[in-house]
């Protein structure tokens, strides 16, 4: 079932990070109406991709890394997420097959939610957003209690719900035409291949800085504020200074306290 949002083409809220402009509203659809998106998330490196597309004659209505990320798909088809440097979860409607194309990146920084109810597939950045629908029943998945109790979360494709399910990490999933759910590793953290071991201790650490700085550096890109928020442990700390390097003022900083558990804080 596609959303009502996508087919009445009526655009909803984005989180907007890169173009806070009108001009990329979503859903967003290519100019012959044969693939359209709805995105969640950010493409750190969509400005070299988008080099690309430029070269080979697309042209682009907006800033945005969504417009990138329909375009490459029309072009690459689905290898085009090995391009991609970020956080997403995606879902691309081809008007032209009748299916639907989802995928998560790498790790799972952004979630994505789905249930089959009834021969009907419905997804979503939250489970909330699932229960909605009057398809979707409240039911508690039993086989998931152990994992909540060991882990404080049942990994995926588990949920705490009977019927709704997780998307992998680095995990698509096609819808066809005829109800057909396929499910695809798209990547995996051991296609990296062996792990030098002839480093010494001096280059490891001289390596280790160098992807720290380029991350951090990509991450940096926005069209809004940003800051860091601490959780007083090295991991912050070190992405404060890294962004100070980066930066001519004061890295913003954001953490929580407890005014009646001063012991917590």
């Amino acid at each position: 079932t596609i959303p009502r949002h996508a087919q009445l083409g009526q655009p909803f809220g984005r989180p907007a990070i890169v173009d806070l402009s009108p001009s990329c509203p979503q859903p967003m659809s290519t100019s012959d109406g044969r693939y359209t998106i709805v995105f969640n998330g950010e493409v750190y490196n969509h400005l070299e991709v988008r080099q690309e597309l430029e070269a080979k004659g697309y042209q682009y209505k907006s800033r945005s890394d969504t417009e990138t990320i329909l375009y490459a798909y029309k072009e690459w088809g689905e290898e085009c997420f090995k391009k991609f440097l970020g956080m997403f979860a995606i879902s691309i409607w081809d008007e032209e097959k009748q299916e639907v194309f989802i995928i998560r990146d790498r790790i799972g920084i952004k979630p994505l939610y789905y249930a089959n109810p009834d021969g009907r597939f419905l997804w979503g950045s939250e489970i909330k957003v699932l229960l909605e629908h009057p398809a979707i029943k409240r039911e508690f998945n039993e086989r998931a209690l152990p994992h909540y109790l060991s882990l404080l979360m049942p990994p995926a494709p588990e949920t705490m719900f009977k019927g709704i399910n997780k998307l992998e990490a680095g995990h698509s999933l096609r819808i066809s035409s005829n109800g057909e759910i396929t499910k695809k590793r798209w990547w995996s953290l051991l296609d990296a291949g062996p792990v030098s071991t002839s480093l010494t201790e001096a280059e490891a650490i001289n390596d280790l800085r160098f992807l720290l700085r380029r991350s951090i550096k990509d991450r940096m890109m926005s069209d809004v504020p940003f800051g860091v928020f601490l959780s007083g442990g090295i991991d912050s700390s070190l992405n404060v200074a890294l962004m100070s390097e980066l930066m001519d003022r004061p890295v913003q900083t954001f953490t929580v306290g407890f005014s009646e558990l001063e012991k917590y804080n």
